[in-house]
């Protein structure tokens, strides 16, 4: 399979901006590629932005961001204090943050939520991303969940199986808010890079599946 590469040059730094809704939805939707593209392309720097979060989930959040950004050269880590399952309600407010991200800088990469999840707090973030990014490159990650939304992408990063385990690890270390939900086992995450791993042929069998609304050759 034809693969394409990001950045201006093998090895070259990136800018990425990662925009999650909730403490853990960066790292289910992307933590494998974040620790791909790290490796892959050192100096980089991240600026990781969770919306929702509770004193306990915010403190997650932290410590988890710093372990999966080990690899940046620079990071910046934001949590915020919205409402969790109420963002449409919210919409101005969360809006406001937006242009703040906006004049912050020109991210090489937006990593954000895919429009069509059925979680309110998701379709939300995702919409203000392609209202406030208008000329970036955004690829939608996907939140595998009861709702069987997760559809099927066009984009895909395959991951090395080192990779995959350590993103399900460090998912299981940093979140003891989430490990009595049923659904929120090694068997789930590492499930569904298995599944993209299986339909990108990704060599070691694993990878991360991405919505890309547009890109430009």
């Amino acid at each position: 399979m034809l693969t394409l590469s990001l950045g201006r040059g093998p090895g070259t730094p990136l800018d990425i901006l990662c925009l999650g809704a909730h403490s853990d939805d960066v790292e289910i939707g992307c933590g494998g590629t974040l620790l791909t593209l790290l490796e892959r392309h050192p100096g980089s720097s991240v600026h990781w932005v969770v919306f929702a979060a509770d004193d306990v989930r915010a403190a997650e959040a932290r410590d988890s961001a710093a372990d999966f950004l080990h690899g940046a050269a620079r990071s910046r880590i934001d949590v915020h204090t919205f409402r969790d399952g109420f963002f449409p309600a919210q919409f101005t407010e969360i809006k406001q943050c937006f242009e703040a991200l906006k004049r912050s800088g020109q991210p090489d990469l937006v990593l954000t939520h895919h429009r069509e999840d059925r979680h309110q707090d998701h379709r939300t973030l995702a919409d203000l991303t392609w209202n406030s990014f208008r000329n970036h490159l955004v690829l939608e990650y996907e939140i595998p969940k009861y709702d069987g939304d997760t559809g099927n992408p066009n984009l895909y990063v395959p991951l090395t199986r080192a990779a995959a385990e350590r993103k399900a690890g460090l998912l299981m270390q940093h979140f003891g808010s989430q490990r009595a939900r049923s659904w929120f086992t090694p068997e789930t995450f590492l499930g569904l890079m298995r599944l993209r791993g299986i339909q990108s042929a990704a060599p070691e069998g694993y990878a991360e599946g991405f919505h890309a609304c547009k890109l430009c050759l």
